[in-house]
């Protein structure tokens, strides 16, 4: 029988075991394959209070030079960084199986998109903190010049998900020891693995003893939570939320292009990302020859074994995730709707016959009402509604509580100009979809979040910016 992980908390440059350990499944074959620190009171004290020892700023540091992450020269901080990079590159192979074991995608994507994308995080942050440039302004009338600094915050506290565990958590954690601060991360309890194995990484980097990069897990806090946490003592936060992405397509689209973007947008990675798109509007037009193609090509794609190279959707998190999302379909055939595809039985090998798998699944006759319209499934399940205007699809579009994102396809370019401002998002992709810029920011309105995230708006976001006025 294969030996079972078994994850330490990373704490003050060392790992630490804990005396409590919760199971982590391997959503493929739905067996347990490590053990997960069920951390709790103690260990977060251990992992803020070790914070907090490593992160000293001062004012007269000139005069009085204190050891600590955030008076480590920028320079330094970067190079460390970009270590880290090469580092995982010559590891990624490695991290790629241990990402797709943890949280049941394929390989191939791991290796593809993931790992890769960890990479790139680290090493655009690290290049990035080298170019912020600050503010200045001179008073002429009084002989004064005002100047800004950006000082880093201090210990931060960094929750990541399980969809896309190392690409997530990197998009937090490279920013943040970017500007100088120290963290502690909680990665999900479904998906800790790599991040253990990235502490690793710190380890063979060279991270200082005292710059604890500390991963540790414990409970779920919802987004509410962490508001009523932070707002009665003024700390920042930024929230991403989720979202129920449209996909708005007019009968002037590219229609091959737009035919397998919106497939994979649907169904990649199992639909698990926040990204995705689970509403799918087709002016009425193209309707019928969409729905036809959409469905047949939906019907090919490979369900199954995350190890092979052919498999395009592996497995959800968990065996309650796949309920909750099996749950929807239910709902949508209660409701009168129609599952064009997805209910068809998987024929699984016998080593994957007990992971948490559910074809791709395609469901029209959906009334905007429905709670599949208006929830966050997050899973591999769309609707594909017609319509027949501009104006009203604009305003079924955005007749939900969240907007993170949205696609939008046409050839008329004063259309898209035109209805992207009106969609109310953070991202409209235009004739595409996932192509992401780090220099641009990521956010969302409504309810998919707070705060923006990117080479700018992190730095901002991990920062405390000071006004300095020296009268000449």
């Amino acid at each position: 029988m294969e030996s079972k992980v078994v994850v330490s908390n990373f704490i003050n440059g060392e790992f630490v075991s804990t005396d409590n350990y919760i199971d982590s499944f391997d959503p493929s074959t739905g067996e347990v394959w490590a053990k997960i620190p069920d951390s709790g009171e103690k260990e977060v004290n251990e992992a803020v209070n070790a914070a907090k020892a490593a992160f000293p700023k001062y004012a007269t540091f000139i005069l009085y030079p204190i050891s600590g992450w955030a008076n480590t020269p920028v320079l330094e901080r970067s190079k460390l960084m970009l270590k880290i990079a090469d580092l995982i590159e010559a590891r990624q192979s490695e991290f790629a199986e241990l990402e797709s074991r943890d949280q049941g995608k394929p390989v191939w994507l791991s290796k593809s998109v993931d790992i890769p994308r960890l990479m790139h995080n680290f090493r655009s942050f690290a290049t990035a903190v080298l170019h912020h440039v600050n503010r200045s302004s001179v008073m002429e009338p009084v002989n004064a010049v005002n100047y800004t600094v950006n000082d880093p915050v201090g210990v931060a506290g960094l929750i990541s998900p399980w969809n896309l565990p190392l690409y997530l958590l990197s998009f937090k954690v490279a920013p943040a020891i970017a500007c100088g601060n120290t963290v502690v991360a909680k990665p999900s309890e479904m998906t800790s693995v790599t991040a253990w194995k990235l502490c690793e990484i710190f380890k063979e980097a060279g991270v200082p003893p005292d710059v604890p990069l500390v991963s540790f897990t414990g409970g779920t806090v919802t987004a509410k939570r962490i508001r009523e946490v932070c707002a009665p003592h003024c700390k920042k936060f930024s929230l991403e939320l989720g979202g129920k992405n449209p996909a708005v397509i007019f009968d002037d689209a590219d229609f091959e292009k737009c035919l397998s973007t919106t497939i994979r947008s649907s169904f990649v990675n199992q639909g698990e990302i926040c990204l995705c798109t689970s509403r799918i509007y087709v002016q009425r037009a193209m309707y019928p020859k969409f729905v036809e193609k959409f469905v047949s090509e939906t019907k090919k794609l490979t369900v199954g074994n995350p190890k092979n190279e052919k498999t395009f959707m592996g497995a959800l998190i968990s065996k309650e995730h796949l309920a909750k999302v099996k749950g929807y379909v239910d709902i949508a055939e209660k409701e009168g709707a129609t599952i064009a595809c997805g209910k068809e039985e998987l024929n699984l090998e016998d080593s994957i016959k007990n992971g948490y798998y559910m074809r791709p699944t395609v469901i029209t006759d959906v009334k905007d009402d429905s709670r599949l319209m208006k929830e966050e499934i997050f899973g591999p399940v769309t609707c594909i509604v017609p319509f027949d205007t501009e104006e009203e699809v604009i305003r079924r579009a955005n007749d939900v509580e969240y907007g993170l994102a949205a696609t939008l396809w046409t050839q008329d370019a004063s259309r898209l100009h035109r209805v992207s401002r009106c969609l109310q998002v953070g991202t409209v992709w235009a004739n595409c979809w996932l192509v992401r810029d780090l220099n641009m920011p990521f956010g969302g309105m409504k309810n998919s979040g707070m705060g923006f995230e990117g080479n700018f708006d992190s730095m901002e976001f991990f920062t405390n910016q000071k006004t300095i006025c020296v009268k000449l």
